[in-house]
């Protein structure tokens, strides 16, 4: 399947479901808008999904390489994304749509020029809606395997002047979006424990793979992430986004079946992830993201919040809000 794919909408529409708790608040935390290969996935087909019951209060737009200026210094291009992100913001406005009201963005933390001037411009153009960065540091050991595969340097997180980045980005009251693959988690929580003034945000659990040499080895995946995640959760700057599980590479296979899943069956695939990171990290650490349209390959957006409302629904009212709400907005400053 292409990744840029947005999901088949009459497939996804087979699964039709109530929509649970309408009225928990939630701040979508990381989402992409992207016009790739053809496919478009805009403000209008980002308004559609987030208008589909669900109280989605403001979401955060994360960088994925989209609209990149194409001409003046190479190291301000990605300032391209930033104000691509700002322009879908006001159009997702018109339309009636909630407020995209972060935007996380790329910056080469390993510049030793120009970085602090990237920064400042990314503030700049976006009108006080830029809260980060991503650098993705995700290096696939079998990149044939993938459908995703990310081919960043080897050893990024031990680079001196990418930390020396983190430690500059940290000190502009910024923060930094972690992308990796699961085998990487320990060299991240090396990186967390050297710069802890910088608050770091794991995504995707730090993407456990299911699929090619990973797909018979998924039990003894999901164990070494636990303990890696109980061992991450000491570092104090480290807090979580919950979701993204539903992207092919993770090998639940549900973009190949004739219907998508429910949110029973979605739930009771990722409960035990889920759970888990929460009891390490607690709510107050944890945020629930969608990571559409990468997840939309698999299910809904209706469907996948409701799979994720069911599997925190023994939490306290409180407990919930900060994992669809408060997390988010503390952390991005929303």
């Amino acid at each position: 399947m292409d990744w840029f794919s947005v999901g088949r909408q009459a497939w996804l529409d087979q699964v039709q479901e109530e929509i649970v708790e309408p009225d928990l608040p939630i701040i979508d935390p990381h989402h992409h808008l992207w016009s790739y290969a053809g496919v478009d996935y805009l403000a209008e087909q980002f308004f559609r999904d987030t208008d589909s019951g669900h109280m989605v209060k403001k979401t955060v737009y994360v960088e994925c390489n989209s609209e990149y200026r194409e001409s003046g210094p190479e190291h301000l291009k990605p300032l391209g994304e930033t104000e691509f992100a700002l322009r879908q913001a006001k159009q997702f406005e018109k339309l009636g749509g909630t407020v995209i009201a972060g935007i996380v963005g790329y910056a080469n933390m390993r510049l030793r020029d120009g970085l602090e001037e990237l920064l400042d411009q990314h503030m700049e153009v976006s009108e006080g809606r830029f809260k980060g960065v991503r650098h993705s540091a995700a290096r696939a050991e079998y990149p044939e395997a993938l459908h995703i595969p990310g081919n960043a340097p080897e050893g990024l997180y031990q680079d001196s002047e990418f930390r020396n980045g983190l430690k500059i980005l940290g000190s502009k009251g910024l923060t930094f979006d972690a992308c990796h693959y699961h085998y990487q988690n320990q060299d991240f929580i090396s990186l967390a424990h050297s710069v802890p003034d910088t608050i770091l945000v794991l995504n995707h659990f730090g993407v456990p793979l299911g699929v090619g040499p990973y797909a018979q080895r998924r039990k003894e995946i999901l164990a070494q992430m636990k303990e890696d995640l109980r061992n991450m959760s000491e570092c104090e700057n480290v807090v979580l986004k919950l979701g993204g599980l539903a992207m092919p590479d993770n090998g639940f296979g549900w973009e190949n079946n004739p219907k998508p899943p429910t949110s029973d069956e979605f739930a009771k695939a990722q409960k035990e992830y889920y759970l888990h990171a929460i009891d390490c990290f607690g709510p107050n650490r944890c945020m629930m993201e969608s990571n559409f349209p990468v997840d939309r390959n698999s299910l809904s957006y209706a469907v996948l919040f409701n799979g994720m409302k069911k599997i925190v629904a023994d939490f306290s009212d409180m407990e919930k809000r900060k994992l669809f709400h408060d997390t988010a907005a503390r952390i991005y400053r929303l």
